[in-house]
């Protein structure tokens, strides 16, 4: 499951500073400076102490997260088994320059898909919907950009959530059929004797 919060898109190198971050972000990575002086203006800087939850499944999202400073780990919650019992479940670890909530940005009533828990002080650059909204409307040339590279995350994302669900069938698939026999193994194969 790892694959599905992976961040494809991170550039290597420490992250130390707001302006950095965004620009090393491939949703901001199209901007010019003073477009991007213009986004720093307007997001969020968030702090958040170890073992404090960030969201939880199935709250609303309003937005996305940058790490600038700690780690973050994501857990879905397993309700598949009896009423009673539900379990958390690991998904991954992100860490300065990875991102997270991007869906919220453009889901009209968007529901968190996991938890976002942080796991020592860490520092979270907010960019929520309303600071999308903006751009679009003081400008809009700056908007179209963040939103092409959204829907260039949301399509590749996309991809990997389909290739991955074609494996598991196909494993799936393999688990159900019983292996064919040959007729080596000391039982007869159908066929001429």
């Amino acid at each position: 499951m790892n694959f599905l919060w992976d961040n494809i898109f991170r550039k290597q190198g420490k992250v130390d500073d707001i302006h950095r971050a965004l620009r090393e972000n491939i949703l901001f990575q199209d901007l010019s400076d003073r477009e991007l002086k213009f986004v720093e203006s307007i997001v969020h800087l968030r702090k958040y102490h170890g073992g404090e939850p960030i969201f939880r499944q199935g709250e609303s999202g309003v937005g996305m997260y940058i790490v600038l400073k700690g780690r973050v780990e994501i857990f879905v919650t397993d309700t598949t088994g009896p009423a009673a019992e539900s379990r958390e479940i690991f998904i991954t670890q992100l860490t300065p320059g990875d991102f997270f909530g991007e869906l919220s940005l453009v889901e009209e009533t968007s529901r968190r898909t996991a938890t976002a828990i942080s796991r020592d002080e860490t520092v979270l650059i907010g960019f929520f919907k309303p600071d999308l909204m903006e751009i679009l409307s003081r400008s809009p040339s700056s908007g179209i950009k963040i939103l092409l590279r959204l829907a260039e995350v949301l399509g590749r994302r996309l991809k990997e959530t389909t290739e991955k669900v074609s494996d598991l069938r196909r494993a799936l698939k393999e688990l159900r059929e019983p292996p064919p026999t040959d007729g080596n193994d000391g039982s007869k194969a159908s066929g001429h004797t």
